[in-house]
């Protein structure tokens, strides 16, 4: 099964599509935490790589797609992945779906978490991040504080504030976002392959929720 989540940077994509990840036992691929990993390991074109996520914007179209595919060529992706942050633009979802045919595969279903802007910028500013690579939980320190303070609860490492989980750069994502991202939207839709999942912060909907009204639909 080819799942895509879909939804502003911040929206909670990464944490559900983890949760379902476990619970279909398939692969959950975030394209973030691809780049950031191949920033560390690639010297000239890794810098290439972290000067446009530092500053909120997009890796180039080629770039991704290229690396992306690369991912999806591996063992652990046989029975299928659910891609988180990818594809990000219209070009990137049209290589996504060629790449999948011409392995006999296709996305089953296009997730949208729908969050406000002001939510987003909420969310995001206050949250904080596991700095060991092998554990990278997500905490908030509103919704979801760490038992001690800036210290990861399942690993002990110290919690880390992104570049790009600062205010300016989160809007400027927000705005590349609007920009190029949110017409994936429609392009799922028209395929008949969206399904959306309105949230509020303040609702008391946690991302346990959201997952389980995930894989009911799923079911169905």
């Amino acid at each position: 099964m080819y799942i895509i989540m879909l939804g502003k940077p911040g929206s909670g994509k990464g944490t559900v599509g983890k949760m379902l990840s476990e619970e279909l036992e398939i692969i959950h691929i975030s394209s973030g935490e691809l780049f950031r990993n191949y920033v560390k390991k690639a010297g000239k074109i890794g810098e290439e790589i972290e000067s446009y996520i530092s500053k909120g914007n997009l890796v180039p179209d080629e770039l991704a797609i290229k690396l992306v595919e690369k991912r999806l060529e591996e063992p652990d992706c046989k029975n299928g992945v659910i891609l988180d942050g990818f594809p990000r633009t219209i070009l990137q979802a049209k290589a996504l779906d060629d790449f999948l045919n011409k392995h006999n595969n296709k996305i089953n279903i296009a997730v949208e978490l729908e969050l406000s802007d002001k939510d987003i910028i909420d969310r995001i500013v206050k949250r904080r991040v596991c700095s060991n690579n092998e554990c990278r939980e997500v905490y908030n320190l509103e919704f979801k504080k760490p038992k001690q303070e800036e210290i990861c609860d399942k690993c002990g490492s110290k919690l880390i504030q992104r570049e790009d989980d600062k205010i300016e750069t989160v809007k400027q994502r927000l705005k590349t976002y609007h920009e190029t991202s949110e017409k994936l939207v429609e392009y799922y839709k028209n395929k008949d392959l969206l399904y959306a999942v309105k949230l509020n912060i303040h609702s008391g909907k946690t991302s346990e929720d959201v997952a389980k009204e995930i894989e009911e639909y799923l079911k169905k």
